[in-house]
């Protein structure tokens, strides 16, 4: 044998032997948890400590499974309610593997664990809500408020009825029952809530309806006492706008009353200086008054209103 060949055979061996090795360990984190199968089938219980392990190489197979909590978000359901409402129920819950050797036996992995689990909260939430009115699944206390047109558009009365139960014990309910058949599937559940709930489709068109005919209602009497609003204060503007002018009128003819008063006083007082003048001049508008080119008077040669147009003689 060659001394070539001798290194080739060597480093043959410590490949396989490095394979072996590779094969016959594995890790645990903290993560994490596994299930040894040999031919398919579990081997012993679950290894759950952290840290380095051994097994048969080649032979066995390790499967790791999640330690911590996980969620479960199911699709929304269709679900009639105790009085008659039909609404959809989309719940929300997180679990964890409890069990892994149950769990490997029963649903081999996540993606059929899931698939359980749908089928376990699923029919609970069923026939949860199924046993309890519309308003109990809405609300979790008797805490008050105020009673608006969109609780008469939800079909909810107007006097709301004592809460005995409540969303958040019905929640409570569902776990509990959920709770009784998960541990047969190696799975303990943490919580189960009620995401989300909202009437079906029909409903729903029917209710956006209502709440579009009853805006349109509101705006329409918002719009009604805008105009009246409007119109008085329309009116209010012309009531003040006579009342302004009527007191300029007022005062303007105070003013005009005055100034003809003073008027008059200073013609008394110029007619009290020298009458015969005061009569000339007042004589005098009177004549360019009333007469023109176009004026024709007939009147005797002795009347007193010709008396300044006759010729003085001396």
């Amino acid at each position: 044998m060659t001394k070539q060949t001798s290194y080739i055979i060597i480093a043959a061996v410590v490949f396989v032997v490095a394979i072996v090795l590779l094969s016959s360990f594995y890790i645990v984190s903290e993560m994490n948890q596994v299930i040894i199968t040999q031919f398919g089938e579990p081997i012993g219980e679950a290894v759950t400590s952290p840290g380095l392990h051994m097994k048969v190489p080649f032979i066995q197979k390790t499967n790791f499974f999640e330690k911590r909590w996980l969620e479960w978000d199911g699709d929304a359901n269709e679900i009639p309610t105790k009085d008659k409402k039909y609404i959809w129920v989309d719940t929300y819950a997180r679990w964890r593997i409890s069990k892994p050797l149950i769990f490997f036996q029963r649903v081999r992995d996540e993606r059929g664990a899931h698939s359980r689990i749908d089928d376990i909260i699923d029919g609970e939430t069923r026939n949860a809500v199924a046993n309890f009115d519309l308003i109990e699944i809405v609300r979790s206390s008797n805490r008050e408020f105020e009673i608006t047109e969109e609780i008469a558009i939800l079909d909810i009365a107007s006097v709301i009825p004592k809460i005995e139960t409540g969303r958040e014990k019905i929640a409570q309910i569902i776990l509990e029952k959920a709770s009784l058949v998960t541990p047969e599937i190696g799975i303990e559940l943490k919580d189960i809530k009620i995401k989300r709930i909202n009437y079906i489709e029909d409903v729903q068109r029917k209710v956006f309806d209502r709440m579009i005919a009853e805006r349109q209602r509101i705006a329409a009497k918002y719009r009604s006492e805008g105009d009246g609003k409007s119109a008085e204060i329309r009116g209010q503007k012309e009531r003040e706008l006579k009342k302004i002018q009527s007191e300029a009128y007022r005062k303007a003819q105070e003013l005009k009353g005055k100034a003809d008063a003073e008027a008059t006083k200073i013609y008394a007082q110029a007619y009290n200086l020298d009458p015969e003048f005061y009569q000339f001049m007042k004589t005098l508008e009177v004549y360019r008054t009333i007469m023109d080119k176009q004026t024709w008077l007939i009147l005797s040669t002795d009347a007193e209103f010709l008396k300044y147009l006759k010729s003085t003689r001396k």
